[in-house]
């Protein structure tokens, strides 16, 4: 069984930087595309970015230059940096993984970027 346990969410201001992490238990990044997905209120959940099992990486259009994903994989652990923050960037941020066609999703941060 899949675990996915996210932190580092919090409140900042336009122009900061914050760090998530996802903590994987079940999973081995070997075998599985583990990444971000965000939700603001009233729209729908979009991808943000994720890491495959090769270690290539995917950003949204949004975020290129600004995010960056990487992977620890002793800790088998997730990180997401989150730089030059904006007010459209405030969301909630589920870490998600992908393996053999079956999602699993993590319980969300809450990231708010003030202006």
């Amino acid at each position: 069984q899949v675990q996915l346990v996210e932190s580092g969410g919090g409140l900042v201001q336009a122009g900061g930087s914050l760090r998530l992490s996802c903590a994987a238990s079940g999973v081995t990044f070997s075998n599985v595309v583990i990444g971000y997905y965000r939700q603001a209120p009233g729209k729908p959940r979009e991808l943000v970015a994720h890491v495959s099992s090769s270690g290539s990486t995917n950003y949204a259009e949004s975020v290129k230059g600004r995010f960056t994903i990487s992977r620890d994989d002793a800790k088998n652990t997730v990180y997401l940096q989150m730089n030059s923050l904006r007010p459209e960037d405030t969301a909630v941020y589920y870490c998600y993984a992908r393996r053999f066609g079956v999602i699993s999703w993590g319980q969300g941060t809450q990231v708010t970027v003030s202006s």
